[in-house]
């Protein structure tokens, strides 16, 4: 179970760099529904991205609204964006390669139900 939280972990902070990448200035709650995960959830994501120096808060408006903030990706967080994709990548072939297999699995005992039904037999 550990690594299952583990890897879901780590798409998530996967995804939300990826995002942040693309959108600096998206606040959490629309990171939150963009990834269908809770606001709770991105929040404790960002404050271990922040912590661990991997993404920077930058206030670009002197202001107290949350919208004035952007969330910046140090060479670290660009760093660890670059390693988490291909951890991603990886793990996502092989599930790829494991559904295909169960796909080729199902459409034979299909085709094998299908035979079976046209001879008479169950």
């Amino acid at each position: 179970m550990a690594s299952r939280t583990s890897s879901m972990q780590e798409d998530t902070r996967f995804r939300v760099l990826r995002l942040l990448e693309e959108r600096p200035d998206m606040t959490q709650r629309e990171i939150a529904e963009a990834l269908g995960i809770s606001l709770g959830g991105v929040n404790y994501c960002m404050r271990a991205l922040i912590e661990k120096g991997l993404v920077k808060i930058h206030n670009f408006q002197n202001s107290n609204n949350k919208m004035g903030y952007v969330y910046l990706l140090t060479p670290s967080g660009i760093a660890e964006k670059t390693a988490l994709t291909t951890l991603f990548l990886k793990r996502k072939l092989q599930e790829y390669e494991l559904l295909k297999r169960e796909i080729e699995a199902l459409k034979k005992d299909v085709e094998q139900m299908g035979l079976n039904k046209r001879g008479g037999q169950r």
